[in-house]
């Protein structure tokens, strides 16, 4: 159902895996500068992969989704953004110790669903210059179905399932993005044993700061 591109060679092998509307750009972005071989997903209707079928849209199908690639390429590590550390989540809860290590970047869901998001406000309310609002523009014009479908929906029935994930797991998130609240980002690295919190102001701005987190804890 996913597609998938190997960048990098070698030992750990990282599942990377992007957030929804993200460009081909962004969906790279998290594997900069990360040690071994870097395995980035690309969902359905998103780049080139073929348009999500119906009903596709469910945490826990993108979940076994991820598990399958991650099998298959014997990844050990992940890597998720937004809607994919969603998924990411949900494997955990039915899978603690799927992987060695997990970092869960702009959660926006856990226990509790959110609401329904317009269109024309997921693409714009991020901000940022024209161009890249164009991008994100023509990235959602396949989404409408995920849009329809994902509010109303949880990443976990119950957060106190992540209490027996015994592994390592990074949490960023943001203090000013109104698409990914901080308080999600706090609950969700305070349901893990080894949950570790850290929070920008805007993943937009500060990437550099989201990248250096990211390689450290990968590599340590």
């Amino acid at each position: 159902m996913v597609t998938y591109r190997s960048h990098g060679s070698g030992a750990p092998v990282t599942l990377v895996g992007h957030g929804l509307g993200a460009t081909p750009g962004e969906a790279r972005l998290p594997a900069s500068g990360l040690p071994g071989t870097k395995v980035v997903v690309t969902l359905p209707s998103h780049g080139d992969a073929p348009d999500a079928p119906a009903g596709y849209w469910d945490y826990r199908r993108i979940a076994a989704d991820l598990r399958a690639v991650a099998r298959e390429v014997g990844a050990t590590q992940a890597v998720g953004v937004s809607l994919t550390s969603g998924a990411l989540l949900s494997l955990l809860a039915d899978e603690p110790d799927a992987f060695d290590k997990v970092a869960l970047l702009l959660p926006a869901v856990l226990d509790e669903p959110r609401q329904l998001l317009a269109r024309e406000y997921a693409i714009t309310v991020v901000g940022g210059p024209p161009e890249y609002l164009e991008e994100r523009r023509q990235a959602f014009r396949r989404l409408d179905q995920a849009l329809a479908e994902l509010p109303g929906q949880v990443a976990v029935a119950d957060r106190s399932l992540l209490g027996a994930v015994p592994i390592p797991v990074l949490v960023v998130g943001a203090t000013r993005d109104p698409l990914h609240p901080e308080e999600i980002a706090k609950a969700t690295a305070g349901a893990f044993p080894n949950g570790r919190l850290e929070l920008v102001p805007s993943w937009l701005t500060h990437r550099g700061d989201v990248r250096g987190w990211l390689g450290d804890f990968l590599r340590g």
